[in-house]
């Protein structure tokens, strides 16, 4: 093979590859892209802040000073950055190079391991990051799943559209043949027994089929308790350094102690607090007590895993009579000293998922590679933002080309309570 005909194979491989990039690439389908020019990501390290929702509040009567004399709404933001650097190398020698089928191959796998580790970033962070929680002691059914995680979403406020699930492989067995037993519904029931597949909205969500899920293992904290009393979060949108700079801050976690009797605790663990009536969720808007327990996960052990010890969890406890307590209350009321912790992830098992699509983001990045120093570099966007970056040479001692297709992406969960894991078979 001639060698302006070996780079227009090449060229036809990765355009190729760059035209189905798209069709292995399921979650990132379902959650929202935000791009930033490069420049502007070298300059500011890789991350920008994204603002989060802003939730407003309102006051009574026609004289509304008091109001204006308060303190400004607050905005908050949260960090995003280019954290997932991928990439998938094959070689080449001089009699391999003889067949471009060969070439089409490595490309083609290539391109499925870089759609997959996008899929599983994505997948993760709505794993370890959502903080809602569907406990279910039976088996996936199908539309009672999902219907209990739509009035969940409801009753906190979370917008009613676009709103995103995934079914691990045999959590989606269930649903399948709820729907392909729908017999006085046409389209579902027929793609459900002859695909086991969902393609349409159930109970208000776009569920999708994941060829992988994230498992969750079973809490291990037997009797864990709250240290002392729990100090609300006041949100606030900067804060001020040691050295008088001025920078944001995120407020989607909070470090509470913890005193472990019996167990431990892990990244992950799911957990509510208190009785009922203590520590309930509200509705973001209106601040009304929903009367069910608001959801915790615990995202970082800060020390101590056993003992006495602190954690990170997420969302933070927020309520309170401050300007921004007010905007993001999240609780009908704070915790008593020494209120005890309840797991509900009590069995090890797939992680479900389920969100609003605005609450992730995937942010694409590209590498900027010299095409003149010996290196032959192909660069190309696909039809949902992704840029893949494929760089490729001939080492002339061994007549072996070596390549590499190469992609930079980030994810962002920005609101963590806008969506939420769905655990099925719990004790």
């Amino acid at each position: 093979m001639a060698a302006n005909s070996l780079a227009k194979q090449i060229q036809v491989n990765f355009e190729d590859m760059l035209e189905s990039f798209d069709d292995n690439l399921v979650l990132s389908k379902a959650v929202d892209k935000y791009t930033v020019p490069g420049v502007d990501m070298q300059r500011s390290s890789d991350t920008i802040w994204r603002n989060q929702p802003n939730i407003a509040i309102s006051g009574n009567g026609i004289d509304a000073t008091s109001d204006f004399s308060a303190a400004s709404a607050t905005q908050l933001s949260v960090p995003a950055n280019l954290g997932f650097q991928k990439h998938s190398v094959f070689n080449l020698n001089g009699l391999e190079l003889r067949d471009a089928l060969t070439q089409g191959t490595l490309l083609r796998a290539a391109k499925q391991k870089l759609a997959s580790d996008i899929n599983v970033a994505i997948n993760d962070a709505a794993a370890l990051q959502l903080t809602q929680c569907i406990k279910r002691t039976t088996a996936s059914v199908g539309f009672d799943d999902w219907a209990l995680a739509d009035a969940q979403m409801s009753e906190v406020g979370v917008s009613m559209f676009d709103r995103m699930g995934a079914l691990s492989p045999r959590d989606g067995i269930g649903a399948y043949a709820n729907l392909a037993g729908r017999q006085t519904i046409n389209e579902l029931p027929r793609t459900a027994y002859e695909k086991a597949i969902i393609s349409a909205d159930i109970a208000g969500f776009n569920v999708l089929k994941l060829d992988y899920a994230s498992r969750l293992t079973a809490a291990a904290g037997v009797s864990v308790t709250l240290t002392g009393l729990v100090t609300p979060l006041v949100p606030v949108a900067t804060t001020t350094q040691s050295d008088g700079s001025v920078t944001p801050k995120d407020n989607r976690y909070q470090t509470v102690g913890i005193t472990v009797t019996s167990g431990t605790v892990k990244v992950g663990d799911r957990f509510t607090i208190g009785a009922a009536g203590l520590v309930n969720s509200v509705h973001a808007i209106t601040k009304v007590d929903t009367g069910t327990k608001q959801q915790f996960v615990i995202t970082a052990i800060v020390s101590g895993a056993g003992g006495t010890g602190n954690v990170t969890i997420s969302p933070p406890i927020i309520i309170g009579s401050a300007q921004s307590q007010l905007q993001y209350q999240n609780v009908s009321s704070a915790p008593v000293s020494g209120a005890t912790i309840t797991f509900l992830n009590t069995v090890t098992a797939p992680v479900n998922p389920f969100w609003q699509k605005s609450c992730i983001e995937l942010i694409p990045g590209r590498y900027a590679v010299p095409s003149d120093m010996g290196v032959q570099v192909l660069t190309g966007t696909t039809e949902s933002g992704m840029t893949l970056t494929m760089s490729y040479f001939l080492d002339i001692n061994t007549l072996t080309m070596k390549g590499r297709v190469d992609s930079l992406f980030g994810v962002c969960v920005n609101n963590p309570t806008m969506g939420g894991v769905m655990l099925f078979s719990q004790s």
